[in-house]
């Protein structure tokens, strides 16, 4: 297998530049014949735009704007270049929000990744990213697929089942969440199970060093990458884990949060991405993700810039065992039960593994009363603690991250 996936990984700094002055301009003015950008984009000259300095004179786009667009005009609120019966597939994300998706081309572009972790024909990929409604599953065999590697659908749950294909079938590559690959394995060691399994491709959550730490030590070697529903893949680690190298169809910025100004390099800030998608171009799409720009080259010899990785959020959204948890559906959830005065959603990690607190103020002596609603619009069950009147803080915070990630990312070295 070639150490790279194309020439695109090695080109220049000049030859990556002359690409996106062309690029960038075709792009815009794609976007402007949209409705979603009638008035964001209105007026702009788009053949100005080729490279990142104009781009940041651009407005940023934002979730929530692309959410109020497409409750206004469903299902993507102008922003795709054909309607939803269009493409092969429509997927929901929690919000919700609807991403489209196609079969053919690798189109979110993960095939560059699982490249990158040497994954490739020959190989059996146990995918164990959902298939229902959100559209990781998809996601990950599209990619699986651009390499020449077979697929084993699995999704998630069934663990002794899953352990069972994979010892039968010689599967050789993880694809999933960080921690539920942990899961396997121990599930398999009780059972007195060998495993072929010698490399992994995880995202949806922070890969902690102590979990890569314990996948090394079975043999494993675990890399990740930073990618989502709506723009695909934004960066992925490579066999140099230092840092994470951005796609080379996608333009990253790190701006301060809350703002499109771009911050100095190596000061951490939001990861705004504009993408070169023809069916779905979002420009200046802000991720409420933190991360920083890391100097210098990749010892790997690929050329893009490089960040750090995901570092947390900008707001208080925060993704929980590769689920995203909103203040929106904390306010849901006091909202349907009068009861409930306030409650905090509080994020930790346990044998690593994220565990998700649910602590509710409430006179109710029995809060496992309301594990359901939990589940129900929160999408994960956790543990339910009971505060007394007046216990929780009153600084406007509902969810609580008390996980680290100065050291989950990869980072450089030389730091």
């Amino acid at each position: 297998m070639s150490s790279y996936y194309d020439a695109l990984e090695t080109r220049s700094a000049q030859d990556r530049a002359a690409f996106w002055a062309k690029a960038l301009p075709a792009q815009i003015a794609r976007a402007q014949a949209l409705p979603g950008y009638a008035q964001t984009l209105a007026g702009v000259d788009a053949a100005a735009v080729t490279g990142p300095a104009a781009l940041a004179a651009l407005p940023v786009l934002r979730k929530a704007g692309l959410v109020a667009a497409q409750r206004a005009q469903p299902p993507f609120g102008g922003f795709t270049t054909r309607p939803a019966s269009g493409f092969a597939h429509v997927f929901q994300s929690p919000g919700p929000i609807y991403e489209p998706g196609e079969v053919t081309g690798d189109w979110w572009r993960l095939g560059r990744f699982l490249h990158a972790a040497g994954i490739g024909p020959g190989d059996i990929v146990q995918n164990c990213f959902g298939y229902h409604l959100t559209p990781a599953g998809m996601i990950f065999e599209s990619g699986a697929r651009a390499v020449g590697a077979a697929v084993l659908p699995a999704g998630t749950g069934q663990t002794e089942l899953q352990v069972r294909a994979a010892a039968d079938l010689g599967v050789t590559a993880y694809a999933g969440t960080p921690d539920y690959l942990k899961v396997i394995l121990e599930k398999a060691e009780s059972l007195g199970v060998t495993l072929a399994l010698s490399r992994a491709v995880v995202s949806g959550g922070a890969l902690f060093p102590s979990l890569r730490g314990w996948y090394a030590d079975r043999g494993i070697t675990c890399l990740q990458c930073y990618a989502t529903a709506d723009l695909g893949l934004i960066a992925y680690e490579t066999p140099a884990q230092e840092g994470m190298v951005v796609d080379e169809q996608v333009l990253v910025e790190i701006v301060t949060p809350g703002t499109g100004d771009p911050v100095p390099e190596g000061e951490v800030g939001e990861v705004v991405v504009t993408t070169l998608n023809p069916d779905y171009p979002l420009i200046r799409f802000a991720t409420g993700d933190l991360s920083a720009v890391l100097p210098g080259g990749s010892p790997c010899g690929r050329s893009n810039l490089r960040i750090r990785g995901w570092m947390g959020r900008a707001d208080q959204t925060t993704k929980i065992k590769g689920m995203f948890v909103r203040p929106e559906q904390v306010a849901a959830l006091v909202a349907r039960h009068p009861e409930i005065a306030r409650a905090r959603v509080v994020v930790s990690r346990e044998d690593d593994m994220d565990v998700m607190t649910v602590r509710l103020e409430t006179a109710h002596e029995d809060v496992q009363g309301f594990a359901d609603s939990v589940a129900d619009l929160l999408k994960l069950r956790g543990r339910l603690e009971r505060v007394a009147p007046g216990g929780l803080p009153r600084d406007g915070q509902v969810i609580e991250d008390q996980r680290r990630y100065d050291t989950a990312a990869a980072v450089s070295s030389a730091e």
